[in-house]
């Protein structure tokens, strides 16, 4: 993905590629599936041709299913920015495949994602939680798109009582949904 972004190291069709590459040596490595979660490499593995049979999870797509179940207003938070573009186009690719429609507002919390990404955590945490307590007040329903926010959402969701979507709580729904069926 750095390739491909920065300075076009890679064109798309070799970024494909790449991650067919990857995708089929780890299958080969007897893993029970794969997880994605980069939503950028996950638009480049859906163009990929696989020969894989593992099974491969992404990320996004029970969180998208959340999103789209939900007929009111509602705002998706990021942190960086470099991910709103993809995981929105992917976002509205979902709905419309699965007929469904979403009032949404994209929000970015401003200047904070260099912030994980030079070990500050608990500063990084911080200026999430704040950006929440302030949606709280538009009362839409809130989603934080990106996995490094999970953490600062679910601070707001204890100390406010409220449900926030995120990709890994709609992931593990669906994870204890597969095995509950596989155990039936």
């Amino acid at each position: 993905m750095h390739c491909l972004q920065a300075g076009n190291y890679l064109s798309r069709e070799e970024a494909q590629e790449k991650v067919r590459e990857q995708i089929e040596w780890v299958s080969k490595c007897k893993v029970d599936a794969i997880l994605i979660s980069c939503t950028n490499y996950i638009a480049l593995l859906e163009e990929a041709v696989l020969t894989t049979t593992v099974p491969i999870i992404k990320i996004d797509e029970p969180f998208f299913e959340s999103i789209c179940q939900i007929k009111e207003p509602q705002t998706i938070v990021f942190s960086n920015p470099a991910t709103v573009e993809g995981t929105i186009s992917r976002l509205y690719q979902y709905a419309s495949a699965q007929q469904k429609s979403i009032d949404l507002e994209v929000i970015v919390v401003e200047n904070s994602f260099n912030l994980i990404m030079n070990g500050l955590k608990e500063e990084y945490n911080q200026r999430v939680v704040d950006c929440i307590e302030q949606l709280r007040e538009k009362n839409r329903v809130i989603s934080v798109a990106q996995l490094s926010m999970v953490e600062a959402a679910q601070q707001v969701e204890n100390r406010a009582s409220i449900n926030i979507i995120n990709p890994l709580k709609t992931l593990r729904t669906l994870i204890n949904n597969e095995l509950n069926k596989s155990f039936k």
